[in-house]
């Protein structure tokens, strides 16, 4: 059996991540592709556990930075061993809302953490498993702010505790990200969402044709992908990617 794909959408807060890795999982499902949908930190009862502790202070105790992180990759080596490496193994193609990035640009460029060290104890948490291809959609720390605020209006939510952070806090973390993307050009697909949601997708869609259909739809590169589906199977989306499609 081919090995999967694994492919990461990053980006700052609001920068419309969950939309468009949901419409990404429909086009994929489409041309009978199996899709895991997942997120960080998420993807099974005990991460999304550590999820309510991060997000807002579930225990009632905000944790320090260096808790912070360590939550962090624990949720991130549960949802590898229990989510991602078997749904890879199956040949799945795995979509996963957040991964080993996002602890780059919050906790390195954000919080101030040594790079260096996210990367090597991150590595022991995710077997050194990296995507192939992640997809950085970027939002100025403006847009996302006005973003936030009309979402937390809708929802009449209270942000969370990243949300909260100061302006400054994201605008390093968005810095942060496009420098990881200028260091890998051939893994990242940097794309603005300042503009409309279906000129997004499009490119998206296109950049994963270039990347893994280069003999046309349907055609990917040796040992890469899943083998044609048998007649009447149903190509849906497995357990893991109900919280994925919730989160934004």
């Amino acid at each position: 059996m081919n090995r999967g794909v694994f492919i990461t959408f990053e980006g700052p807060e609001a920068s419309g991540k969950s939309t468009h890795i949901r419409l990404l999982a429909e086009r994929l499902r489409e041309r009978g592709i199996t899709v895991t949908l997942t997120r960080e930190p998420g993807g099974t009862p005990l991460c999304e556990a550590i999820r309510r502790l991060l997000q807002h202070d579930g225990s009632g105790e905000a944790p320090v930075p260096q808790a912070e992180v360590l939550l962090f990759l624990a949720s991130r080596a549960q949802h590898v061993a229990r989510v991602i490496e078997p749904a890879l193994a199956r040949g799945e193609w795995v979509l996963c809302d957040r991964f080993s990035d996002s602890t780059l640009a919050y906790q390195g460029y954000g919080r101030g953490f040594d790079l260096a060290q996210l990367r090597a104890i991150d590595a022991f948490a995710t077997r050194e498993r990296t995507p192939d291809l992640t997809v950085l959609l970027d939002v100025t720390p403006e847009t996302s702010r006005q973003r936030l605020r009309t979402r937390q209006v809708e929802n009449a939510a209270a942000p969370d505790r990243i949300e909260r952070e100061a302006d400054a806090f994201h605008a390093r973390l968005r810095a942060g990200f496009l420098e990881l993307a200028a260091t890998e050009p051939e893994r990242f697909v940097v794309l603005t969402t300042e503009r409309e949601p279906d000129e997004v997708a499009a490119e998206i869609l296109a950049a994963i044709d270039r990347r893994f259909f280069k003999g046309g739809v349907g055609t990917l590169p040796c040992g890469m992908g899943v083998p044609p589906m048998k007649h009447g199977q149903d190509a849906r989306a497995t357990p893991a990617s109900k919280g994925a499609e919730d989160a934004e």
